[in-house]
């Protein structure tokens, strides 16, 4: 119990009261001690005559020593009441210490009861304190919001456990059909063999993605990459140039209109990520002959980079679930696209602290725009237009 703070509360607040009491009527005791005279009195005689004859001696006290007397007794008796008062002072301060340093500590219990009956599996109890608005209080709300933050982080790292789980139960089911049906048949033909190791090239190709993917996701939630000062033009300019070959096979032209001075402060590694997700996106999306249109600039002090394609579009519906995790739309369930390209995007951005935006119509094409943070930084919100309108 010794080790406890109520106790070590207690006995602090005891033993400052101890000391300011003793010092207080230690001070009273000097102050009158000092202006008192203390002088011991002696008894005296004086001689009694009767006439001119001599009778006897009587006791005389004079009136000095009386009050000499008085002061003596007066200080004893301050100096013993004063003990008495300092002893009891002491034993009842360690009892209302004990009770007010309880009563001010049982949001502390509250605190730790419930943190104790709070598991990693089930993060939905919350302190929820009542009281004045003290530091216990902004402690236990400070918890809750912690735990806000911990529940919904681990109910994301649970859902993303299960969509990874179910996208790479799918192609390990078809390499696995695959092998067992046709590649270890010592009777399928030269024809079954090659078509099965196509089918399973392809499922190898999408299992190979989605893991890399998830890797690059998990590498920026851990804060793996170092930010630095960049040009965001260049960035985006040799984004371009890595999905120029791609285009081409597809007969798709990729304009560029790439502002200057675009600096700030970022990964260099993880936004080109994000714009080649977008392209990567765009090439895929866009029809035979189509074009892409890829833009970066600066709009009431922030940085944008904005692609468009000319692809099948979105409707309002799917804009809002566009960011979304193993979201996939009609085209891209067609392709077997892994979903998760523009999550990273998202992801990415947002840990720049931007945003990012879709303008879109269902059969004219979409416009994704990533909203950046300049060097120097810039107060506010985005703007919510678009800056290819």
């Amino acid at each position: 119990m010794i080790h406890t703070i109520r106790f070590r509360i207690t006995v602090l607040y005891s033993g400052l009261l101890f000391v300011l009491a003793a010092l207080v009527l230690g001070g009273i005791y000097y102050a009158v001690s000092e202006t008192t005279d203390q002088r011991p009195y002696t008894t005296e005689y004086a001689k009694v005559y009767s006439g001119n004859q001599y009778v006897n001696k009587r006791e005389v006290v004079f009136v000095e020593q009386v009050e000499n007397a008085v002061n003596v007794k007066t200080l004893a008796t301050l100096r013993d009441y004063s003990l008495v008062t300092l002893v009891g002072l002491f034993l009842a301060s360690l009892g209302i210490g004990w009770v007010l340093a309880g009563r001010v500590l049982r949001p502390v219990r509250s605190i730790t009861r419930t943190t104790e009956e709070i598991q990693a599996t089930d993060l939905n109890r919350r302190i929820k304190l009542n009281g004045p608005r003290d530091e216990l209080k902004d402690l236990a709300d400070t918890i809750d919001t912690m735990l806000d933050r911990l529940e919904e982080a681990f109910s994301a790292q649970r859902q993303l456990i299960d969509d990874a789980s179910h996208e790479l139960r799918s192609p390990l089911t078809i390499i696995r059909a695959n092998v067992d049906a046709v590649l270890a048949a010592p009777d399928a033909s030269d024809e079954e063999r090659t078509r099965a190791v196509a089918i399973v090239d392809r499922a190898t190709t999408r299992m190979t993605t989605l893991v890399e993917d998830l890797l690059a996701s998990a590498r920026r939630q851990g804060g793996a990459f170092a930010d630095a000062d960049l040009d965001l033009a260049r960035v985006v300019g040799e984004a371009c140039e890595e999905y120029a070959a791609p285009a081409a096979a597809k007969d798709v032209t990729i304009t560029r209109n790439l502002g200057r001075g675009l600096e700030m402060t970022g990964d260099s590694d993880a936004l080109r990520r994000a714009v080649a997700n977008l392209l990567s996106n765009a090439v895929r999306l866009s029809p035979q002959g189509g074009a892409i249109r890829v833009a970066a600039g600066r709009s009431e002090g922030w940085l944008w980079v904005a692609v468009h394609d000319d692809g099948p579009g979105l409707g309002e519906a799917d804009q809002e679930r566009v960011f979304d995790r193993f979201w996939r739309g009609e085209s891209s369930r067609r392709d077997r696209h892994t979903g998760l390209g523009l999550a990273i995007v998202r992801q990415i951005v947002e840990s720049h602290g931007g945003r990012v935006a879709v303008f879109s119509r269902l059969g004219e094409g979409a416009t994704f725009v990533l909203w950046l943070q300049p060097r120097d930084g810039v107060p506010g919100t985005p703007p919510d237009d678009d800056p290819l309108a």
